[in-house]
């Protein structure tokens, strides 16, 4: 333990612990050292994705109790329609290339009818606007039922390193499952591809 007395008698010749005396221009070159490391956005930002980068969305969906702040005002994530489910990488996005491994969230409007989504992966957040689609019902076997196709999204809002990409599009290849009421759960499992592009 450090008492007062210690400290008092720390700067007296011969006490063994004489002030370590730095070089005012040391410091002064350290700190500006620190000042360009904080200020380059090399290592301390994520690296921009490519354009097209592809994800995956894959999971069961699951209600969003306690929305959290994408900093994005296109989508209302408190509003009780969305349901959300895991991402993964694919390729092209940054963070990590493990296809087994989730990087981030869907928030989505599966069971509302809604036309809006948000995207929450390393880096930023993203909105979008489903805009078209090419799908159709296919039997499970099993009671429910797959939507099966593509859908046509626009990007509405970014953040982070996604801002480049507002305006831009996805392409979703999707194989959404409505599972059977009577199977224990009557959720909705998702199988989607991601192909998204800066404009």
């Amino acid at each position: 333990m450090i008492t007062h007395q210690a400290l008092i008698g720390q700067d007296k010749p011969g006490s063994g612990q004489e002030p370590t005396n730095i070089p005012r221009r040391a410091l002064l070159g350290g700190a500006g050292a620190l000042v360009a490391l904080l200020a380059s956005p090399v290592s301390v930002m994520a690296e921009a994705p490519d354009s097209p980068f592809v994800i995956l969305l894959k999971g069961l969906y699951e209600p969003v109790v306690q929305a959290p702040n994408l900093g994005l005002s296109v989508v209302d994530l408190s509003d009780g329609s969305y349901s959300k489910t895991k991402i993964y990488p694919i390729s092209g996005i940054p963070g990590s290339t493990n296809p087994d491994k989730t990087i981030g969230d869907f928030y989505g409007q599966p069971t509302t009818g809604g036309d809006l989504c948000a995207y929450h992966v390393p880096g930023g957040s993203f909105a979008m606007r489903f805009t078209g689609s090419d799908v159709h019902f296919v039997p499970d076997g099993f009671g429910g039922q797959f939507l099966v196709g593509t859908f046509e999204l626009t990007i509405l809002e970014g953040t982070g390193i996604y801002e480049s990409f507002v305006g831009g599009h996805n392409h979703m290849v999707d194989n959404l499952h409505f599972l059977a009421p009577g199977d224990g759960s009557g959720g909705i499992d998702e199988f989607c591809f991601c192909n998204i592009t800066r404009p």
